[in-house]
């Protein structure tokens, strides 16, 4: 098999010269910090007023984008297409496509819970606000200071190094 008809990677990117597929981590905390700003606004909307409507927008709005990334294709995901729009002409940063697809699973799930926590289950509004809180902190962390809790605990469960 040469170069030519190498095989296109099933999750994430194929690089020259990176044996394994990526992603360009510019670009996901980009994605981070959009997903971030929306979900901060209807965290300060519900909690301020008591109008959880935006807050279960941004959760429906969180669990289709984690959906796509992880199913479909992350290029079309709006957060991350958006994101890399913003950071196109910046160098990329390449990671490890293991990783994120472990932290966008666990977002994803956060995101199912939340979902079904503000629908069928009727959970209370504390409740959700504290999950709901505790992945904008996620989020924050990534955006803005690049420290992503799904990638380190991938690292630290997994036997092989990132």
């Amino acid at each position: 098999m040469t170069s030519d008809t190498a095989e296109k990677p099933t999750f994430g990117v194929a690089v020259p010269g990176i044996n394994t597929p990526v992603f360009d981590e510019r670009a996901v905390r980009a994605s981070a910090g959009i997903l971030f700003l929306v979900g901060f606004f209807g965290w300060m909307t519900a909690f301020y007023t008591g109008n959880f409507q935006p807050l279960r927008g941004f959760g429906a709005l969180f669990l289709i984008e984690m959906l796509i990334r992880l199913t479909w294709n992350h290029r079309f995901a709006p957060a991350m297409a958006l994101g890399s729009l913003f950071v196109r002409w910046q160098r990329p940063e390449w990671v490890s496509a293991k990783q994120k697809k472990f932290a966008w699973t666990l977002g994803f799930g956060v995101a199912m819970v939340g979902c079904l926590g503000f629908g069928w289950l009727g959970f209370p509004g504390a409740w959700m606000l504290a999950l709901c809180g505790l992945c904008l902190s996620l989020l924050f962390l990534e955006a803005a200071m690049g420290i992503c809790i799904g990638c380190e605990l991938q690292r630290i469960l997994s036997q092989e190094e990132p």
